[in-house]
């Protein structure tokens, strides 16, 4: 007698249908992620608002600041994608074998994240390049301009406004990059090719995670980087009082949106591989298309 066909993964999962799997691997081991954002994430907030409060600049705190951040923020990353991979099949993690996901995964993260900021650097700086030089181009062949004119205010807002959104549209393709490093131990370019072919289909929902999660992220490291500017003139000083008002709470609820971040990715990511047909043969939860809850598909063959 043949073994019954399973029911095909959905391929239409919105927000909130990832938001229900996330809150449902959260709730099975809340006390494991607890101790994750304890000790990996926690301890980033605290250097983004000290020295938000207090410019310390020194040499020593510089490079304490600039390491701390980053190798908190890998370890936590392999941790975390570690720990939601299994409670995605519905498995108990040891948090020893967390931890020890935390740091082999380190190395490979740290050479995806390197790979990363030097294509968004390169674009970055071709696209400065290309910009620049039409502005010499325009100084030389059409009109006289200067550094202060309206002409170079509105080009540098175009390559502002171009650079975002090329960032925008990479961070869409890679949105599973780290997952894919620490659950299939790849590394460097690898993981960002294979992101772009997973998230074929699903770049809607991929877009929203990055606009809304990724906007927080990102205001949580924007204002770590305003210890590093010095205010010119009254005008300045109010705007950047005015600034750090906003992202000093941004940086202190920096980790958990980094947490839930790195929780959707991870789970988006583990929908996106069912729906590419990748768990033949194994216990894998999917999200249901209709409600919104959370449909568990047993024993795929």
């Amino acid at each position: 007698m043949s073994k019954p066909s399973p029911s095909p993964p959905p391929s239409n999962f919105d927000l909130q249908a990832i938001r229900s799997e996330c809150i449902r691997i959260i709730k099975a081991d809340s006390r494991h992620f607890q101790i994750i954002i304890f000790l990996f994430l926690l301890p980033i907030s605290l250097p983004l608002v000290f020295f938000q409060v207090f410019p310390i600049k020194t040499l020593i705190s510089n490079l304490l600041y600039t390491l701390t951040i980053p190798i908190l923020s890998l370890l936590g990353t392999g941790s975390t994608a570690y720990s939601v991979s299994h409670g995605f099949h519905g498995r108990q993690v040891k948090l020893s074998s967390s931890m020890k996901a935390a740091f082999t995964s380190f190395f490979p993260l740290l050479s995806t994240w390197l790979v990363t900021q030097l294509i968004i650097s390169g674009i970055g700086l071709i696209l400065g390049l290309a910009f620049f030089s039409l502005f010499k181009a325009t100084q030389v062949l059409v009109f006289q301009v200067d550094y202060s004119s309206a002409y170079f205010i509105l080009l540098c807002l175009a390559y502002i406004i171009s650079l975002v959104f090329i960032v925008v549209y990479l961070q869409v393709n890679w949105i599973f990059a780290y997952a894919i490093v620490v659950v299939e131990s790849s590394w460097g370019l690898e993981p960002l090719k294979r992101s772009q072919a997973l998230v074929k289909g699903i770049k809607g929902v991929a877009f929203k995670v990055v606009l809304f999660l990724g906007f927080f992220c990102w205001l949580g490291i924007w204002s770590s980087m305003l210890r590093f500017v010095e205010p010119a003139g009254d005008a300045w000083k109010i705007g950047a009082s005015f600034i750090q008002i906003v992202t000093v709470p941004a940086a202190s609820y920096y980790p958990l949106f980094m947490f839930y971040n790195l929780v959707v990715n991870t789970v988006l990511y583990m929908n996106s591989k069912a729906v590419h047909g990748e768990f033949a043969g194994e216990h894998v939860s999917l999200l249901s298309d209709d409600d919104g809850e959370v449909a568990h598909v047993v024993s795929i063959v």
